[in-house]
This record gives C-alpha cells, sequence and structure tokens, in this order.
C-alpha cells in the first residue's frame, strides 16, 4: 500500500531547509524527528489517498491491483494504519519545538485534503505540490522554531516541481478521469497543451529555485546544482510525449528521485563547505 521510497521526493528538500536553518548540520535529535515527521506525514497521507480513492481504484484497471481493491488490506487496517501515522506526526512534532506542534494540524489538514481535490478543481496537482512542498519550510521551523520568508521560496520552487510531475503522471488516466467526472489539467485541455503546462511548471520551478539561491546567497555548487536540476528535468520531459506515455512510470518515479537527492547533495555540500571555507 505504501511505496516508502515515495518519501524521498520531499524528503531531501526537507533536509535543505534543516541545512540551511542551522547554517550547517542540524543536531542528531532535530534531524531524526524532521525525518520521522517526514515518513510518518508522508504515510498518512498515501494510506488516506487511498481510503478516499478505494472504489476509484477499484474500477481502474492501471490500479485494480492495490491492496484495498484487491481485497489485501481492509479498510479497518488503513483507516488505523492512517490514525497511528498521524499520531507519530504529531509526536514528532511536539519534539521539536512549540510552533511545530502548533502548526502540526494545519500540516495534516494540507496533506490529507489533497486526496479530495480531483472531485472538483483542475489544479489537483498544485495542491499536491503544496503538500510536499511544506517540507522544507517544516524543516526550517523544526530547527529555528521561527519562519523566515524566504525559505517559502524553496517551498514554492517544489511545489510547481511536484504539481508539474504529477501533471505528466496523471495523464495515464485522462481517459478515465474524463468518464468519472474527475478533474485534472490533461482532461481540461487534453494531454498535449497538459505536456506543455508541465513543462511551464518545471520552467517557473527553475526560476524559482535561482531566486532562492539568490535570497540566501548561495554559491557556485548551488547554482551548478540548479543546472543539473535543469537538465535533467529536460531529459525527464523527453521521456514522454502525446502519442507515447509508455516510459511515463520511469520519468515519475526514477528522474525526480535522482533529481531531489542530487539537489540535496549540492545544496548540502554548498552550506558545509561554505562553513568549513567561508
Amino acid at each position: 500500500m505504501i511505496k516508502w521510497e515515495h518519501s524521498i521526493f520531499a524528503l531531501p528538500f526537507a533536509l535543505c531547509g534543516a541545512i540551511l536553518a542551522a547554517h550547517g548540520l542540524p543536531s542528531w535529535h532535530q534531524l531524526t524527528w524532521i525525518i520521522v515527521a517526514m515518513v510518518s506525514a508522508r504515510s498518512a497521507a498515501m494510506a488516506f489517498n487511498r481510503l478516499a480513492d478505494a472504489a476509484m481504484d477499484a474500477a481502474n484497471p492501471r490500479t485494480q491491483a492495490r491492496a484495498l481493491p484487491a481485497g489485501r488490506l481492509t479498510r479497518g487496517f488503513v483507516s488505523t494504519f492512517v490514525i497511528v501515522s498521524c499520531a507519530i506526526f504529531v509526536l514528532a512534532a511536539s519534539q521539536l519545538n512549540h510552533m511545530t506542534l502548533a502548526l502540526s494540524p494545519v500540516a495534516l489538514a494540507i496533506v490529507l485534503f489533497y486526496s479530495y481535490t480531483k472531485r472538483f478543481t483542475s489544479w489537483s496537482h498544485l495542491v499536491l505540490g503544496l503538500a510536499l512542498g511544506i517540507a522544507p519550510t517544516a524543516a526550517w521551523i523544526g530547527v529555528r522554531d521561527s519562519l523566515d520568508l524566504r525559505i517559502l521560496l524553496l517551498t514554492a520552487a517544489v511545489t510547481f516541481w511536484v504539481g508539474g510531475f504529477d501533471v505528466l503522471y496523471s495523464c495515464q488516466d485522462h481517459e478515465f478521469d474524463q468518464r468519472n467526472g474527475l478533474y485534472s489539467i490533461p482532461c481540461y485541455i487534453g494531454i498535449p497543451a497538459a505536456l506543455w503546462v508541465a513543462r511551464l511548471f518545471h520552467i517557473f520551478m527553475l526560476l524559482l529555485l535561482i531566486s532562492w539561491v539568490i535570497a540566501f546567497a548561495l554559491g557556485k555548487l548551488a547554482v551548478l546544482g540548479v543546472v543539473v536540476v535543469a537538465l535533467l528535468l529536460t531529459y525527464e520531459h523527453t521521456l514522454v510525449s502525446a502519442h507515447d506515455l509508455s516510459k511515463l512510470n520511469a520519468a515519475f518515479f526514477a528522474m525526480n528521485g535522482v533529481i531531489s537527492v542530487l539537489f540535496f547533495f549540492f545544496i548540502a555540500g554548498d552550506v558545509l563547505l561554505g562553513k568549513l571555507y567561508p
């Protein structure tokens, strides 16, 4: 039901926020509870999504083999899993500081709310993006117990990054969504135009990353990281076309995991080397 590796999409960006907030490595206490919070929130969101979409997953040939529609798990088990994951998330927030604990219900509301957005808006892709995009800001708060508006640039960048690849991913369900009255950008404007929207989202993401690098006065390694992200995103978009979506899973999983991890190493290297050799 839960692909644990999906946590890797947002976790490296959260760690970027934590490293920036700490001006180096956060404490082991902070790092541990940030990771626990990330994994538990992501697990709660994915399990809740499976509950909300169980009937649709059963009707969609692409998703009929998932645990709930296939009968390998019960709704009771999955509901319990969501509750326990949410409780672990709140516990993790409480171990960081007062601000993270106070904002933990807001974070949970955002990540759980996404599951219903395909029922009423074609822009659900950006809601999913925000659900992952709040990770670096949340990690910053987890370290600092305060908010710096500059970190919101990274949140916006991750929002459009995730939104872009979710537009690509939703092209697979274009016909099913149309038949069942669900909303998405591919349903609204068609697959060819949706691919261009995904490209525009990713261009906007790169502009936001550049603004973020400038705002924090990061160095050459960070700039190189943005360049690498741009090259990988370009390659990602060559994997799919309106007439050939066969490589979409590779574009969605492999490339985006590589992008997030490599970006983290470039940013971490820039911050940590800058601290060692100011």
